[in-house]
């Protein structure tokens, strides 16, 4: 699996932050503790895949390089 793609969704975050704990190089906390990405290739994909599926509401989607969704599937 290869990541080419990371989205949140700013209106589904909670800001619950197990992303940031999980891969801090990649997600952090906004102004309004919403999640965003800072650096999507600062970390390898399977921790990336562990961060998105750490988010307790699936806020953090994953594609891969032809566009397709592969978290949450």
């Amino acid at each position: 699996m290869k990541i080419a793609r990371i989205e949140i969704d700013r209106e589904a975050c909670i800001g619950a932050a197990p992303c940031v704990t999980v891969a801090p190089g990649v997600f952090q906390l906004d102004d309004e503790n919403k999640a965003y990405v800072v650096d999507p290739k600062a970390d390898d994909d399977d921790n990336i895949l562990l961060a998105a599926q750490a988010c307790p509401v699936q806020a953090i989607k994953l594609f891969d390089e032809e566009g397709n969704q592969i978290y949450p599937d």
